[in-house]
């Protein structure tokens, strides 16, 4: 054991300085001396230490490119379908609450980069929604349609400009009022999931919502659980990710248990023109006068007119 342990720490005691340094840097130069260059692997602490800070910084990784393919399918599709714009506003607002409480309290960019990548993402996919939604019952043309969600566009944009100066500003929201913001997004949390998970229930479909957005975000927040208990020691973020995991696990489930039904919302839209049709169709018959019903194109009515004469 000490010729194998001798042979990996010539090797390690030899790192080059471009390795050693983004590895000392990401683990702290105590804890690479101890796993690295002395190989000693039987360090708990350190392990933890180092097990959580290459967790952070995959979730951060993962955070930059997790949304993309939700912006990629609603652009593709040209539609929001099945996506909840109030779920995205409160998650939206979540993330941008524990974004600003956490850069700053100065928490390690390890411990919450990615919120960062996910804010901007959801206001993206926020915009997106806004920009494709139509009104209920509304026959518009494109031009008017995309000219009016325009305006939407312009506006929520506008409110999100307004809310990130708000909650950087030391002077607008105090620190105190920061924390109390913070416990705020634990409920906001759960409440932003909510429609998401009701829409899904109602519809018995997941519409356009991205499987590998819903399944990373759950793998992310338990992740986080283990680097918040590890690096920050928060209560207030701990349970804030325990209960973001509980409802992303609910997503997770419907994504299943939905997966052979994408198209539960088309098919309650097409049942719904149906009906309407189908009533059309009977106020139509039912106003027919006599006359228009005996004289069609067949002539059977001008015949029938003959034979009385």
């Amino acid at each position: 054991m000490s010729a194998l342990h001798s042979a990996i720490t010539s090797i390690t005691q030899n790192i080059p300085s471009f390795l050693r340094q983004p590895a000392e840097a990401l683990i702290g130069e105590q804890c690479y001396d101890i796993l690295v260059y002395n190989f000693d692997i039987t360090h708990v602490d350190c392990l933890k230490y180092a097990l959580s800070k290459g967790l952070g910084l995959g979730i951060v990784v993962g955070g930059g490119i997790v949304k993309i393919p939700q912006i990629l399918k609603i652009v593709g599709s040209g539609s929001a379908r099945g996506l909840s714009l109030s779920a995205y506003i409160l998650e939206t607002a979540s993330y941008a609450i524990n974004l600003a409480y956490a850069s700053r309290n100065r928490f390690p960019f390890s411990t919450y980069g990615e919120n960062f990548f996910l804010t901007i993402q959801n206001v993206i996919i926020t915009l997106l929604i806004l920009f494709f939604s139509t009104p209920r019952g509304a026959i518009l043309t494109s031009k008017q349609s995309s000219g009016g969600n325009l305006s939407k566009v312009i506006t929520g944009l506008v409110i999100t400009l307004v809310t990130g100066v708000v909650l950087w500003s030391e002077n607008l929201c105090p620190p105190g009022m920061l924390a109390l913001l913070q416990a705020a997004t634990l409920p906001l949390s759960l409440i932003s999931k909510a429609p998401q998970i009701l829409s899904n229930h109602k519809h018995k479909s997941t519409g356009n919502l991205s499987a590998f957005a819903v399944f990373n975000a759950l793998l992310g927040c338990l992740a986080r659980l283990f680097t918040t208990q590890q690096e920050v020691d928060d209560p207030l973020i701990f349970w804030g990710f325990a209960g973001a995991a509980v409802l992303n696990a609910v997503l997770a489930l419907q994504m299943i248990a939905y997966w052979k039904n994408p198209g539960g919302i088309e098919n309650d839209l097409l049942k719904s023109n149906i009906r309407r049709h189908s009533a059309e169709e009977k106020g139509t018959a039912s106003h027919t006068s006599p006359e228009k019903i005996f004289s069609n194109d067949t002539g059977v009515g001008k015949r029938w007119a003959r034979k009385v004469d």
